[in-house]
């Protein structure tokens, strides 16, 4: 039989009992309710509506949504009794047979007829925990389970990217039409590019992702590019927040390493401040909203001890909303340590019209991430770009000196197109601008202080409007 407790975790159980779970909950999609039931940390919903299309789509490639889900949820330690009071509120009693036969007798089954099937299906549960499972060659299981001391070689369960979708190159290359390199406003899939490769929108099922197809930089190796990859995996893995982008998945068996993320409808913040595709300008009322996101999901990877270190504005993504989602933490470097603040470097990373003089020296610090916002607080009022060669001064921080100089007023220098402003509040996000871009990093605020002073804007904002 097999041995598995209400304190067993969801994460321990063997590759045998989760695909009879998920013979059950599949075919009625009774999986819906039970995702729809489980509660995050602060009791608020686990999953949204984008969640559930995702796991819908595991469909497509022939995978298992019950497992997708639980695969998921394990990675939270949720416990077997977790997933048996979710069951029992939902009278999926055969599922709990599987999970635990001995409390089927127990449980408040209905008629006789009901209870007989639970045993059945419980003798169904025992015969497979025992049986080796087969699997065709043309089934690729894309999960791996942890090593068990009562689990067979055929049997090793769970899933290396621990939550995230493990999809091949060929899946990539359906969904993404082939890589087609055409924009997506002419018809093809790419949405944009940067210093380590282009990203292309797939379409799965009802739902678009983002996919960005990774290339090796011109100065770096193979090794460093992998490096990257796996730093990106890694922070997105352990780090969840409303306004750090949501990584879907992953490939890593075709000629080049891909990133699957939920699709951004709203692009990046650098787009939307230079009109791209002819979209509207953003408000006064808009742009304050995406400052304080930005900040948020800074202070959130300061709290746990991330620095960022390429913090600009195409890298700050819009959902369909217009919430910021910090994105791109191929270059993020973790401290063990929250005392340790400040670490060197012998490689010089970044993007250097966003760089702090100590970040060019190859310091590392979190000050760096709060300069470099700096300049995208400047892009926000301006809705320039932070360099412009045939301008004078090129880079937009430079801007600022002349602004403290009254050689250009600060009105002057807001985005003409931009609607809603009121000097008072302009005049305060840009002192916020010219705190975080002081040149001595430790009279730079920490991000926690920037983001108090934008929230402070956002309400006074809110008011006034009101």
């Amino acid at each position: 039989m097999c041995d598995v407790t209400r304190a067993t975790p969801v994460r321990k159980l063997r590759f045998s009992t989760l695909r009879a779970l998920s013979d059950l909950l599949d075919p009625q999609e009774s999986w819906r309710s039970v995702a729809m039931d489980i509660r995050g940390a602060a009791g608020e919903p686990r999953y949204t509506q984008l969640h559930i299309r995702r796991f819908e789509a595991a469909v497509l490639q022939g995978k298992s949504p019950t497992m997708e889900m639980l695969f998921d949820w394990g990675t939270t330690n949720c416990t077997v009794g977790d997933l048996v009071e979710i069951l029992s509120r939902h009278q999926l009693f055969a599922a709990i047979s599987v999970l635990l036969p001995d409390e089927t007798c127990h449980t408040k089954a209905g008629s006789s007829a009901q209870r007989e099937e639970v045993l059945r299906l419980s003798a169904a549960c025992v015969q497979r925990c025992v049986r080796p499972e087969v699997t065709r060659p043309d089934q690729q299981e894309t999960c791996v389970m942890e090593p068990d001391s009562r689990t067979g070689p055929e049997e090793s369960t769970w899933s290396s990217s621990e939550g995230f979708q493990t999809f091949s190159h060929r899946e990539l290359t359906a969904i993404t039409g082939d890589w087609d390199d055409r924009p997506v406003s002419d018809g093809g899939s790419r949405l944009g590019s940067g210093g380590f490769g282009v990203v292309f929108r797939g379409r799965m099922g009802d739902t678009y992702v983002a996919v960005k197809k990774l290339n090796p930089l011109d100065d770096g190796s193979p090794e460093d590019l992998k490096t990257q990859f796996n730093q990106e995996i890694q922070t997105l893995r352990s780090l969840k927040h409303e306004n750090l982008v949501e990584m879907v998945g992953f490939s890593s068996d075709g000629q080049h390493m891909c990133l699957v993320y939920s699709f951004m409808p709203n692009g990046s913040l650098l787009d939307r401040l230079a009109c791209s595709d002819g979209t509207s300008p953003l408000s006064w009322w808009s742009r304050c909203l995406i400052s304080t996101g930005t900040a948020r999901g800074l202070q959130y990877l300061h709290q746990n001890n991330h620095i960022h270190r390429d913090v600009k504005s195409g890298n700050i993504l819009l959902d369909e909303g217009l919430v910021a989602k910090i994105s791109d933490f191929g270059l993020t470097r973790a401290s063990a340590k929250q005392s340790v603040s400040t670490v060197m470097t012998g490689r010089i990373v970044g993007t250097t019209a966003y760089m702090a003089q100590e970040a060019l020296r190859g310091e590392i610090t979190p000050k760096s991430d709060v300069f470099s916002f700096g300049v995208v607080l400047l892009e926000i009022l301006s809705g320039l770009p932070p360099v412009d060669e045939s301008r004078d001064p090129k880079l937009l921080m430079e801007m600022k000196d002349e602004i403290d100089d009254d050689e250009v007023s600060l009105e002057d220098f807001i985005d003409s197109k931009m609607e809603g402003w009121q000097m008072e509040e302009v005049e305060r996000m840009y002192d916020v601008a010219s705190q975080c871009l002081c040149e001595k990093k430790n009279k730079r605020p920490a991000i926690a202080q920037v983001l108090s002073k934008l929230e402070d804007l956002h309400h006074t904002h809110s008011q006034s409007s009101g």
